[in-house]
């Protein structure tokens, strides 16, 4: 088949995303396909676009330890806020299949899936629905929290109307402050003093206009993934200094990742059926993670991700691999998944 693996994108999840774009470009051509590996911001000036299909093996991409400078790429290609370059939507076009190898933004927000579904593309991961319900922490929340599925108390803020006092009063300290829409921990910071709180509110807002802060649940950080409708076996992450930041995702060596990890027979059922439960009522395709801090046997929801990191650190790779799929027969299944749904 000719695939077309969409990375990059005008999102501090850039680098993730190409990282995680070359090698599932990698994979899909050592399992016999032709691959164009596209910056969906950034486009590409050649001319014969089926020249790109190729079946190379030898892209690469190493994640800085640091999000990316986007105001300096926006300038640097003269693109400004259109976030489709030129001919990426034709290659598209050209492809049997595109794999959303994408982080955050348009990318993982609905508004790129909406724009392949008007123009009969197929496509991994999940549909506008579902990825718009899901990015947006505000509107996950409030569905889930609808629905009883137990999440930190919270607190959604937006520039305009942001009080520290009222956030003092609502959730207190020790408290977490992210932006709605952001992933890979951007923008997120752990807080304990009022200091810290104010600090972490001009964190958040440089990256948008909204933010949620929640009340800061002590307990054991699980993910479960999901794949074809059945959860995979949970990881327990373990940052081995700070919490899962950024830099700790995606530098070699900064958290443990336990799979699967010593649970109960009730916390492992617990985990499973909520996962599955959040999944469903958000609407996600056939593949996504849930995120989760588990306290007391309690599995907290903290977000859903609608198109996991697939990078040699990522951990739904790591979950598939528990249960004997390894990292090309994943991005087989996904493309599988693509065409028949």
């Amino acid at each position: 088949m000719k695939i077309a693996v969409l990375a990059g994108g005008l999102s501090p999840e850039r680098d993730v995303s190409l990282n995680s774009g070359s090698l599932i470009a990698n994979a899909l051509c050592k399992r016999g396909h032709t691959v164009a590996l596209v910056d969906v911001y950034l486009g590409t000036e050649e001319e014969n676009l089926p020249a790109l299909f190729t079946n190379r093996t030898d892209r690469f991409y190493t994640i800085p330890p640091v999000a990316p400078d986007l105001a300096a790429l926006k300038e640097k290609s003269g693109n400004g806020e259109a976030l489709i370059g030129k001919n990426v939507l034709e290659i598209c076009q050209l492809a049997d299949a595109v794999f959303l190898a994408l982080h955050g933004a348009m990318g993982e927000n609905g508004q790129l899936q909406a724009l392949l579904d008007c123009h009969g593309i197929r496509y991994t991961g999940s549909g506008y629905i579902g990825s718009l319900l899901a990015m947006d922490k505000d509107i996950t929340r409030r569905i889930l929290t609808a629905e009883g599925i137990p999440m930190a108390e919270g607190l959604t803020v937006t520039r305009q109307n942001c009080r520290e006092e009222e956030i003092l009063a609502k959730v207190g300290l020790p408290c977490v402050v992210k932006p709605c829409s952001c992933g890979s921990s951007v923008g997120v910071s752990m807080v304990d003093t009022e200091k810290e709180l104010s600090e972490a509110l001009a964190e958040a807002f440089a990256y948008e206009d909204r933010i949620l802060v929640e009340k800061k649940i002590v307990g054991r950080e699980m993910t479960v993934g999901i794949l074809r409708g059945k959860p995979l076996p949970p990881v327990e992450i373990i940052p081995k200094s700070g919490f899962y930041d950024y830099k700790n995702k995606y530098q070699s060596g900064a958290t443990e990742d336990i799979c699967p990890p010593v649970l109960t027979e009730e916390e492992s059922r617990a985990l499973a059926e909520t996962a599955l439960r959040v999944a469903s009522l958000l609407r996600l395709g056939s593949y996504c993670r849930i995120d989760f801090i588990l306290a007391e046997g309690i599995p907290y929801c903290l977000e859903a991700n609608t198109l996991p990191g697939m990078t040699p650190l990522s951990l739904l790779p790591r979950e598939a691999a528990a249960v004997g799929i390894d990292y090309e027969e994943l991005c087989s299944i996904l493309i599988e998944d693509a065409l028949t749904h």
